[in-house]
């Protein structure tokens, strides 16, 4: 059954099906996504964001609990890809003290994010507040309008 049919949709959703789709034979191993690349997808699935369009720029606003400015990266790929990850670590027991309950999340954060020709990728700023990150991305401004080319005409 195609999970997409139902709609079902995403990285992590398209991964599990190509998984499921695929023959579990040790021949076929070497086409199974990798350990990494199943983790990113589900990071990528599991992180909520919004992105907010202004005259002069693009502000994507990402929740990212327990996070410290120190353990966020936010870098630009390929000239037009913004990448923001990081990543929650359980904490350390102390005092003897065992989890009874978990239910925060930990693991890998990450969104990637493919720019507009117009944004400027030299103009970048991000602050983190109170667990929720601000990345601004200035725009570039419109090209000028090319102006007609007047030839001067000659008597001969």
């Amino acid at each position: 059954m195609d999970v997409r049919l139902m709609g079902f949709d995403g990285p992590l959703i398209s991964t599990l099906q190509h998984m499921l789709d695929g023959s579990y034979d040790a021949d076929k191993s070497f086409n199974a996504p990798t350990r990494t690349y199943v983790r990113d997808a589900k990071a990528m699935a599991s992180t909520a964001a919004d992105i907010k369009e202004y005259p002069n720029s693009y502000v994507f606003i990402i929740d990212m609990p327990g996070l410290k400015s120190g353990d966020i990266k936010v870098q630009v790929e390929d000239d037009n890809v913004l990448l923001i990850s990081g990543e929650r670590k359980p904490e350390e027991e102390k005092d003897g003290a065992k989890y009874v309950r978990m239910e925060r999340r930990v693991g890998k954060v990450m969104r990637k994010f493919v720019l507009p020709e117009n944004a400027n990728t030299e103009a970048i700023s991000a602050v983190c507040k109170d667990g929720v990150l601000t990345v601004t991305v200035q725009k570039l401004p419109p090209p000028e309008p090319k102006k007609p080319k007047t030839i001067e005409v000659k008597i001969a």
